[in-house]
């Protein structure tokens, strides 16, 4: 990359390039992943990084972690702007992929929910990167600046317009990974059982269903809204397969169910309001499942 202020002369303490790199790599993950939304397309931006980061002349880096936080982003900002041309031709909603909470290591997002990646897809690539650098890293402005070849005032006008966009008249609130968990598997009972009335008392009235599968596996192709509609889809869906299944995830920043519904699988999660159900993610893309199904193994078995 070009020169810049992070290149003059530093000791590095006897640490090799690699060294260097694994010690700020669950922090690149986690910066990678909030802006990309997707763990192989923040794994395609690690590695890039990696090989930038294998041909510096590592004694004129004075800050390494700031370095690769440059080369991280940029990659990414870039790797954004190509899947919003590719946007175009995706067949239904886009989800973002789940990635287990173990892939981050100590430095787990937690509160990086499906749902926050999701929401932040309304922003362009740039306010994102602001959005994140700022309100999950706590990166200054003159820096977030540096970063993005951009002046501080600008980036304080797009962190301003990501949280205009990012507003929501609903309350939030964070429940326990437990009370996600409980909210799950009451929620895959009374579906399974064919339970419509108590699916109903889950659900609140104004709830919202986006499933994913990408013109790959089978899937609504636009939004399903309300309790009653919701009721339907999922007591059909669990309740009349031969086959079921199901093991609690532990993801980034929130508990999911990896379903199985005979050899069929797929991710769900739910945002919640007050113990309410708000929102629900079903994503059956089978490009966007193999890390999470991969976890199985180690996964809880849902409580019936």
């Amino acid at each position: 990359m070009e020169p810049d202020r992070d290149h003059v002369p530093h000791p590095t303490g006897g640490l090799t390039l690699d060294d260097e790199f694994k010690a700020a790599r669950p922090m690149l993950a986690g910066l990678a992943y909030r802006l990309l939304g997707s763990w192989h397309d923040a794994e395609d931006v690690l590695q890039e990084a990696y090989l930038r980061w294998a041909v510096v002349e590592q004694s004129a880096v004075r800050e390494p972690r700031r370095y690769l936080t440059r080369v991280v982003t940029r990659l990414a900002v870039d790797s954004l702007r190509t899947r919003q041309a590719r946007r175009e031709t995706y067949v239904g909603d886009w989800l973002p992929e789940p990635a287990p909470a173990d892939l981050f290591g100590s430095a787990d997002p937690g509160d990086l929910s499906l749902a926050v990646l999701h929401l932040m897809e309304r922003l362009t690539p740039v306010q994102r990167a602001v959005y994140v650098l700022r309100t999950a890293f706590v990166i200054p402005y003159d820096e977030i600046a540096d970063i993005l070849g951009r002046s501080p005032e600008d980036c304080r006008q797009l962190q301003r317009r990501a949280k205009d966009a990012l507003a929501d008249s609903r309350a939030r609130f964070t429940p326990t990974r437990n009370e996600q968990e409980r909210l799950l598997t009451d929620f895959a009972a009374a579906a399974r059982s064919g339970n419509l009335e108590r699916l109903k008392g889950l659900l609140r009235a104004d709830a919202v269903a986006w499933s994913d599968g990408g013109g790959r596996a089978k899937a609504a192709r636009r939004p399903i809204h309300g309790r009653d509609k919701l009721a339907r889809f999922f007591g059909q869906l669990y309740s009349r397969a031969e086959a079921f299944d199901a093991v609690v995830l532990d993801l980034a920043g929130e508990r999911a169910l990896l379903v199985r519904l005979g050899e069929v699988p797929h991710v769900l999660t739910l945002e919640t309001n007050a113990g309410q159900v708000v929102g629900i993610r079903l994503l059956t893309n089978p490009d966007k499942l193999s890390v999470a199904a991969s976890r199985a193994a180690s996964g809880r078995p849902w409580d019936k």
